[in-house]
């Protein structure tokens, strides 16, 4: 399939995102608490740099003879021992590295919670505006309803019509305003939900200023399709931390070189006179760890692989995943716009042949029944035709989210 993707949206343009919307987006950017939890993650992983590139701590140690060692220039009396030890050279910065890493990944996992958001919003926001639109064309529909009942009256009464067509109408009256009511009802939580994302009260007032529209045509290149998506390069983080914990591993195999100092406290001796009598003993040091347990540094190495090539592979099936639903939001979209089409041009038809019938049921006062079910024809299309417009915004929006599309 080609990937240079252009439609023609017929009727309607307009910007896919509203500005109503977009402050929506910008106060759940401020104030959701999942999306503040995970950047609160990110914070604290970027805090891991800084522990994992410092020395290991010095060790201090004191002993105190409790039998004193005799030396020529008298007793031993405490010893006072400091001891630093340093990573294999590298190894601190290559920590150094892996927790940067780490951290970045984080914020990758911070920027596809703050997408997913996005699309939850529009996902009810989106609906929101079909609502307001579903209404207006049920009022509509009662407001012709009660002129047909008018008229219906004014033809019985003058001996033109039927009860039975007062009666029909009243019960296709009643039959609107029960849909009106239920959509009405509907709109609560919607509202409440969007509330909830933005961490405000679930019936604080939405103001919504933006009327339901089809977005500007957009166009899609194959080439780097997915490069922004979040979840992929988080996978490519990980990828590269488990080469550096490879690299890491290799280095644990080498010993660590410690440097100390020993300082030997002696009492002077009494029972003679020598030179530097009771002078105290300073003893300079180096320590070596052996790293001579192999295994477990070969098992980290391996495991350090493994990782990579599980990363590579979850890639790849993620990148699969992703195309198959842009494929599908695809179908869904030209599947919409087809039906579309067919809508606006039945709308046509149909409103011409309600032009006819009303006609008809004006001067002889027949064909009232075919009147009804032609009005009931146009009320079907014309909600059809707002829900395909909305269904198109919300496979739009889940496209921006896969896409990582900004906002």
């Amino acid at each position: 399939m080609r990937y240079i993707i252009f439609i023609l949206f017929m009727s309607f343009s307009g910007n896919a995102l509203g500005q109503n919307l977009q402050a929506y987006f910008e106060i759940i950017a401020e104030n959701n608490p999942g999306l503040q939890s995970k950047y609160k993650e990110f914070e604290s992983a970027m805090q891991k740099s800084a522990q994992v590139t410092s020395l290991p701590e010095p060790t201090l140690s004191l002993g105190y003879f409790l039998s004193p060692v005799e030396t020529r220039v008298g007793p031993q009396r405490a010893r006072l021992s400091l001891n630093q030890m340093f990573p294999w050279f590298g190894t601190l910065e290559l920590q150094g590295e892996v927790a940067t890493l780490m951290a970045e990944a984080k914020y990758q996992s911070f920027l596809d919670y703050r997408n997913q958001l996005y699309y939850k919003s529009s996902s009810m926001y989106y609906p929101l505006l079909e609502l307001e639109e579903l209404l207006k064309i049920e009022k509509e529909n009662i407001r012709i309803l009660e002129s047909f009942k008018t008229i219906a009256k004014a033809k019985f009464q003058n001996g033109k019509g039927g009860m039975v067509d007062v009666l029909r109408v009243d019960i296709m009256l009643k039959e609107a305003i029960t849909d009106t009511v239920i959509l009405s009802k509907k709109r609560s939580p919607l509202i409440a939900n969007l509330n909830l994302l933005m961490n405000r009260d679930e019936k604080s007032a939405l103001s919504i200023q933006d009327s339901l529209h089809l977005p500007i045509k957009p166009h899609y290149d194959k080439a780097g399709l997915f490069d922004q998506n979040p979840i992929l390069q988080r996978l490519e983080l990980q990828e590269a931390v488990s080469k550096k914990a490879e690299m890491l591993a290799e280095k644990q195999r080498y010993p660590k070189i410690g440097a100390g100092l020993d300082y030997v406290m002696v009492r002077k001796r009494t029972d003679m006179d020598l030179a530097k009598n009771g002078r105290d003993i300073l003893m300079p040091m180096i320590t070596v760890s052996l790293p001579i347990f192999k295994r477990k540094y070969k098992a980290a190495e391996r495991e350090a692989r493994l990782m990579q090539e599980a990363y590579a592979f979850e890639k790849v099936n993620t990148i699969n995943q992703l195309q198959g639903r842009f494929e599908m939001l695809w179908y869904e979209i030209e599947q919409q716009n087809d039906l579309l089409n067919l809508f606006n041009s039945q709308l046509i038809e149909t409103r011409q042949s309600l032009d006819i019938l009303f006609s008809a049921y004006g001067n002889s006062g027949s064909e009232f029944e075919e009147l009804l079910r032609m009005q009931q024809t146009l009320l079907k299309y014309q909600k059809q035709r707002i829900k395909a417009i909305n269904q198109i915004n919300i496979s739009l929006a889940e496209i921006d989210y896969l896409l990582a599309t900004e906002k």
